[in-house]
């Protein structure tokens, strides 16, 4: 138990950075702002819902997908963390809000996937799910659901708190650490290969 509380941050930030809230946040006040409240809520159940059912889908599927494909721990780290590297850098050059902001109509879909849940995230529990184990990658998922169902009760009250600057100066911080974590991912990823060469 103790250990899978020290890793439990290593586990957490990755996730929290790669959902990144904050870009979230201004998309679903603008889809849900004119509904009554009693929609709106049943909106937020849904889509956290939906969110954790298919996290944790992908996450019992991703050893079986890794052995169907005959792909390596390590190809995933150097593949996801350059999908996750260009993630991040297209959140840097231009507005997180156009390039999250789903079409079609509105439901559960467009908030809980891609919202809350898209490639980024994916990719992120697959890697952390190899490198820190299951458990710890499962709380730190359900810990970061929490986080966004709070955040979307009080959605109005942070963007009030924070300014539109704000949330979106804090979404590019949020969009550089991800680009230093996807770097990390292909870094770990090239070291584990060469390391493998090199003792075979």
């Amino acid at each position: 138990m103790w250990n899978i509380l020290k890793i439990l941050p290593n586990t957490f930030i990755p996730l929290f950075v790669a959902i990144d809230v904050f870009v979230v946040l201004p998309i679903f006040i603008s889809m849900t702002e004119d509904m009554p409240k009693t929609k709106r809520k049943l909106i937020i159940r849904d889509s956290i819902l939906t969110a954790l059912i298919v996290s944790l889908v992908f996450v019992a599927m991703g050893e079986a997908i890794f052995r169907i494909l005959g792909i390596t721990a390590d190809d995933f780290k150097i593949a996801g963390g350059l999908v996750l590297l260009v993630f991040a850098v297209l959140d840097l050059i231009k507005h997180s809000e156009e390039r999250r902001r789903p079409t079609g109509k509105l439901g559960v879909v467009p908030i809980g996937v891609p919202l809350i849940v898209g490639p980024a995230v994916l990719t992120t529990l697959l890697v952390l799910v190899d490198h820190y184990g299951v458990l710890s990658t499962v709380i730190s998922l359900v810990l970061n659901m929490i986080v966004v169902w709070l955040s979307f009760i009080n959605a109005q009250r942070i963007v009030n708190l924070f300014g539109k600057g704000g949330i979106t100066a804090i979404s590019k911080v949020m969009a550089l650490l991800l680009a230093s974590i996807a770097i990390m991912m292909i870094r770990l990823g090239i070291e584990n290969i060469l390391a493998g060469h090199i003792k075979g």
